[in-house]
């Protein structure tokens, strides 16, 4: 299980944009996030008139480590670590370990 999956509001600790929350898009497999409005970085495209695409500079998200985002936790509204339990049912569960809050319900 991941301590941080696709859809968490995180809120980013380090690097340039640090301060700024967002919804993760995508979690790769080598401990990056793809988070909606953080990172952006402008990419020069190219005009493909077979798909009809225009050429210019382009903004897009690009990855951010993982060791550099913190789950946001509406509480607090700080940025907070996560840990696991189990449940009394068995079920494995993400909380909060500033006031073990626990995210998935």
């Amino acid at each position: 299980m991941e301590r941080i999956k696709k859809g968490d509001e995180v809120i980013v600790l380090a690097g340039r944009d640090s301060g700024k929350r967002g919804t993760v898009l995508r979690v790769f497999k080598d401990g990056r996030a793809l988070v909606d409005n953080v990172n952006l970085v402008k990419k020069h495209a190219k005009p493909n008139p077979n798909k009809g695409e225009t050429g210019g500079i382009v903004e897009k998200e690009a990855p951010i480590q993982i060791s550099n985002i913190g789950l946001y936790n509406p509480v607090t509204e700080k940025a907070d670590r996560v840990g696991f339990k189990v449940l009394e049912d068995g079920r494995k569960v993400r909380y909060f370990k500033s006031n073990g809050e626990v995210v998935d319900v």
